[in-house]
């Protein structure tokens, strides 16, 4: 009952009822039954549209200036007009992720008693039946140190297996070749005409081969099926790569050659490999909640109970967050070429063919992909977004010129696979001009958490400094306040009211809440970090300067946390979006022990949201305020905000979606956002570090009475073990492997320590503390 498996009774019907598996390159959505499967593949880099210069009419620092004084002056319409005319490029070949194809089998034996699983521990899936009175098993992984899908199909019953199997593109420019009777070559293109021309997008070549033992194999080149008839046992190897970033053909040879290297190794030790290599990662936490009698049920049915508002499954709650983990494993690994996007590197393709695009939103959702990452112990994980960040950061330098005529670089609300920095489109959305700041503060928790000097040195601080450069450049001080601002900004996607008959709506102000939290931080990052590294001393007396200039956080006439650096009235109070509630979560300029009457202006801001009926019923939305309100220390409204989540927004297979009617959505679409804020949230709940103190449960709620978890990390390079029983500490454990001066903290008690490296301490429910 306290396995990690997702498991059902029933067959999978469609994408969103599948099972996922990845290699953190290549993905694949396993679903079907008895009588069909489907692989529906992906691969990270199968992008449509391709790289392309700067657009817009922008005069730079002339155009800012301009505008800037409409927004000074109150005149928030003349002021957006101009933004729109030098901000506002047209929409060119940005393009979007595209899944590649489908692998469709066909069985001809009928069966019953169906069970499917993705077992959590060992990175499989497997699909089991009975036919004819004998077991019938498909096994199904995505290999990283071997680069390929991999499936075994094997049948008690000597000659138990007859199937045929297909490829079937899922983009226009795709073809599926019979090589031999044994063998598929698929070649493709990423094209699409709703975010590129169609005509420009990354290439693939993959092979797809078959092994059996017993029975026959025919190719069928007039349907393009292979034929498999009374075989005892047909294994089944697939590689696929493309030529994104590739300077040569070299790539087209790739995939047939990891194809032999499967094939020499053997399915076993392939396998064994594939665990092995996953367990390195997935052991490293282990997190027990306890059980109830609803653990023993399929997984879609425990998820119908959550529905219903019947919530006695903590391991529910457990295999959420182990979840969470295995998606991060299967799709960001220390070598995968790209970050996770929107929806991972999976791909049910709804978002493509809408205006939303499947690709890296900078105003919440790629973030927090990566927020589980490095207190989840999954820190390699993290490596694909540093260094997606520090080359966002060179393609961000030309847009800086270019649109404000500043030093430094900028990204906006949204890129692509090649480093997009430019505004968005349109100007109500589009002119997030911390975006990159945002996704860049990663680059910071990285260090924060492993206090890896090297990374500080050559990675962290010159990226961030170069940030630095253009908010000092491009900032402004309000001539009515003295206070060194930005804008014209957003706050992501909100818009308010300024006080005019008309009840005029806008998007665009001055010196947003958002926009000042990410400054301050950055400003006071790169002052350490150059303090640190005895570096740019004239840089550091910059920043001091300008850090005495920022505007402080808020609070507005309703006892809310100002979002906006005017007390505007919101148009829409039940916005998805928390952006200026960065500085709780996952910011720490505002906690309950130092910022008691912003923590009580953020948890006004909060209630305001959530008791709304109107309330946009979005997965990165529940987990944010899942999470938000554990920096609260308020472990009911985080439970209750979870339960939400996992019982309305997530797809009987627990991926989470975001709703039909959402910012324009057609229908529900997969977010992995949800699932990834949601177990950072679970771990929040559990333990916290920030602000020089670790933190034991925190947020602990009642209906997680009793319980364990190991191996959480935390800020200052340690990990931590908590055991609990009837809501109480019993002991924690802290290995450390730095010397990091901090602070221990639990319910009221609160002690000093110096951790040194290499060392284990036990801390009992009083802090009392022992070197073991």
């Amino acid at each position: 009952m306290n396995e990690m498996k997702l498991w059902y009774d029933r067959p999978a019907s469609n994408w969103s009822q599948g099972l996922p598996i990845g290699n953190g390159r290549l993905g694949a959505m396993i679903y079907g039954g008895v009588g069909h499967e489907t692989w529906s593949l992906t691969e990270l880099t199968y992008w449509s549209g391709k790289p392309e210069s700067l657009s817009g009419s922008s005069k730079g620092r002339a155009d800012l200036d301009q505008m800037r004084e409409h927004f000074f002056a109150g005149d928030y319409r003349r002021g957006d007009e101009l933004a729109k005319q030098s901000l506002q490029p047209k929409k060119g070949n940005f393009g979007t992720h595209l899944s590649m194809c489908d692998v469709q089998f066909t069985f001809e034996q009928p069966g019953d008693q169906l069970v499917r699983e993705l077992d959590l521990q060992s990175a499989c899936t497997q699909t089991v039946y009975t036919s004819g009175g004998h077991r019938q098993t498909r096994e199904v992984w995505a290999s990283h140190p071997d680069g390929i899908v991999a499936a075994r199909l094997f049948s008690e019953q000597s000659g138990g297996l007859s199937l045929t199997l297909r490829i079937l593109g899922r983009t226009e420019r795709f073809t599926a070749t019979l090589v031999d009777k044994e063998t598929f070559v698929f070649e493709g293109q990423a094209t699409e005409r709703m975010h590129s021309n169609g005509e420009c997008g990354v290439s693939c070549q993959g092979v797809l081969k078959v092994i059996t033992h017993g029975g026959s194999v025919t190719a069928d080149a007039a349907t393009g099926q292979i034929k498999i008839d009374r075989a005892d046992d047909v294994v089944i190897y697939l590689a696929a790569n493309t030529n994104y970033g590739s300077n040569d053909d070299e790539w087209m040879s790739k995939s047939l050659l990891q194809i032999e290297n499967a094939i020499a190794k053997g399915y076993e030790r392939l396998r064994a490999d594939h665990v092995a290599d996953y367990q390195r990662l997935y052991d490293n936490v282990n997190l027990d909640l306890g059980v109830s009698k609803n653990s023993s049920l399929p997984t879609d049915k425990r998820i119908e109970l959550f529905l219903q508002g019947r919530d006695d499954d903590p391991h529910l709650f457990a295999l959420f967050y182990q979840y969470g983990r295995y998606l991060t494993i299967a799709g960001s690994r220390a070598d995968s070429p790209l970050p996770l996007n929107l929806q991972g590197i999976w791909n049910d393709g709804e978002a493509n063919r809408m205006q939303w695009s499947c690709d890296y939103h900078l105003d919440i959702n790629t973030q927090m992909n990566y927020f589980p990452a490095e207190v989840s112990n999954l820190a390699e994980c993290h490596l694909p977004l540093m260094r997606f960040v520090s080359q966002l950061a060179g393609s961000g330098r030309a847009a800086a010129k270019h649109f404000y005529g500043c030093e430094g670089w900028v990204a906006h609300v949204f890129t692509n696979a090649w480093g997009f920095a430019s505004p968005g489109w349109e100007t109500s959305w589009g002119l997030n001009v911390t975006g990159g700041l945002w996704i860049a503060t990663h680059l910071r928790e990285h260090y924060e958490f492993g206090l890896d000097q090297t990374f500080l040195a050559e990675t962290a601080y010159p990226v961030l400094k170069e940030a630095a450069a253009f908010f000092l450049d491009y900032m402004t001080v309000h001539p009515q306040y003295g206070w060194l601002v930005t804008g014209p900004s957003n706050s992501p996607e909100n818009s308010f009211y300024i006080d005019d008959p008309q009840r005029s709506e806008y998007q665009l102000s001055m010196g947003s809440t958002l926009d000042q939290v990410l400054v301050r931080d950055l400003f006071a990052f790169c002052l350490e970090a150059s303090e640190l590294l005895q570096v740019d001393m004239e840089l550091q007396q910059e920043l001091k300067t300008a850090i005495a200039l920022l505007p402080p956080l808020m609070i507005g006439r309703r006892g809310q946390l100002q979002e906006w650096l005017e007390d505007y009235e919101e148009a829409q109070p039940d916005h998805r979006h928390l952006s200026h509630l960065f500085s709780l979560y996952p910011g720490n300029q505002v906690t309950p022990e130092g910022t008691p009457e912003l923590s009580a202006a953020a948890r006004v801001t909060l209630e305001n949201r959530m008791d709304r009926e109107t309330l946009e019923d979005v997965e990165f939305t529940l987990a944010a305020l899942a999470a938000n309100f554990a920096r609260l220390q308020d472990g009911e409204n985080a439970y209750k905000h979870l339960t939400h989540l996992i019982g309305h927004l997530c797809f009987n297979n627990l991926l989470t979606y975001s709703k039909a009617g959402i910012a324009g959505a057609e229908t529900n679409i997969c977010v992995v956002d949800g699932n990834f804020g949601g177990t950072a949230a679970i771990a929040e709940m559990l333990l916290q570090s920030h602000a020089g103190s670790i933190h034991l449960l925190p947020a602990l709620p009642a209906k997680w009475h009793t319980g364990k978890v190991t191996g959480l990390r935390v800020k200052g390079n340690a990990e931590v073990d908590v055991t609990w029983a009837n809501c109480e500490l019993v002991e924690a454990r802290i290995h450390a492997y730095s010397a990091v001066h901090t602070s221990i903290r639990y319910g009221e008690h609160k002690v000093e320590m110096a951790l040194e490296p290499n060392c284990t301490y036990q801390i009992d429910r009083k802090l009392n503390i022992n070197l073991i």
